[in-house]
């Protein structure tokens, strides 16, 4: 496969982002594409740069990139967490997520994730979704966006959304599915060993 020429997908990477967010999607992701390489794509995490990220939890990890050395994204993911906050008010964050989306053909997000996809203008008028603890502060960014507080995901072309945390493993699911095939992704699911009967 070394001379194949991959897609890309980047998982972008904050101070204080939400754990699952991130490595929900990065598992169900990188198991698909170091399982299946014939498929044709790669996942990476990025951070601004590059250096280790401290998480919401107590989890620190090391991107693979920093803004600098990331291949362009086919495939931009941007998860939520409490460190989006800052991020609102971040507009060199903002405009780079702006610039990343305009140059991938996908566009997702997981959690509050969506926050930042709202401040950088890209949920005008489309339905999407987040956290529910976070749908107001949503509708509120973006008034022109038609929240839908109770979908665990939102595909809308070119821009998908999930709700809060583990909902962007189901995200990701589907992501396989949309960029390979749903029998890809039932694989995946199986693989992972996902099939969620919770006990409480």
């Amino acid at each position: 496969m070394s001379d194949t020429k991959f897609r890309e997908i980047a998982i972008l990477l904050f101070p204080d982002v939400e754990e699952l967010d991130a490595i929900g999607p990065w598992e169900v992701l990188s198991y698909w594409t170091r399982k299946f390489p014939e498929d044709g794509w790669r996942v990476n995490c990025v951070s601004r740069d590059g250096a280790p990220v401290a998480c919401a939890k107590g989890l620190t990890i090391l991107p693979h990139f920093s803004r600098e050395t990331m291949p362009a994204p086919d495939v931009l993911l941007h998860p939520g967490g409490q460190g989006t906050r800052p991020l609102l008010e971040d507009q060199d964050h903002v405009d780079w997520v702006r610039g990343l989306s305009a140059g991938a053909s996908l566009t997702t997000s997981v959690c509050t994730g969506a926050l930042v996809l709202a401040q950088a203008g890209l949920l005008h008028g489309r339905p999407v979704t987040t956290h529910w603890a976070s749908l107001d502060l949503l509708a509120t960014l973006e008034p022109t966006a038609e929240v839908r507080p109770d979908s665990r995901f939102v595909d809308d072309g070119d821009l998908i959304t999930s709700a809060g945390i583990s909902a962007g493993i189901d995200m990701a699911l589907h992501l396989v599915a949309r960029l390979h095939s749903p029998d890809r992704a039932r694989e995946v699911r199986r693989g992972i060993q996902y099939d969620p009967e919770p006990p409480v």
